[in-house]
């Protein structure tokens, strides 16, 4: 697969999107450029339970999500230094959104 086919699988999708630093966000992959997204409706996974993985996780979902941390959503974020990107299941994405908003 090409980097435009691959792309196109993503861009517009709701996904996973890991970086080196700033952790892991969940949301609509908006543009990809490099290492460098463009997040729209993201919302960081700062600790999950119920999946063993964020493979897991974005596949089925979380099976606890009264444990989890998902702060609330941001309307757009650039990230950089993007190491991976996951397509998240319609299930997953139910599961993800069902988490209460987390505040310290």
């Amino acid at each position: 697969m090409n980097k435009e086919m691959i792309e196109n699988l993503l861009i517009g999708n709701y996904c996973m999107v890991r970086t080196f630093s700033a952790g892991v966000f969940a949301g609509v992959l908006e543009s990809l450029e490099g290492k460098e997204a463009v997040v729209s409706n993201a919302r960081r996974i700062h600790y999950w339970e119920g999946a063993a993985s964020l493979s897991q996780l974005a596949m089925e979902g979380t099976s606890n999500p009264e444990a989890c941390r998902f702060p609330q959503p941001v309307d757009l974020v650039l990230l950089t230094e993007v190491i991976e990107i996951t397509p998240i299941t319609d299930k997953a994405k139910e599961s993800i959104e069902s988490v209460a908003i987390w505040k310290a």
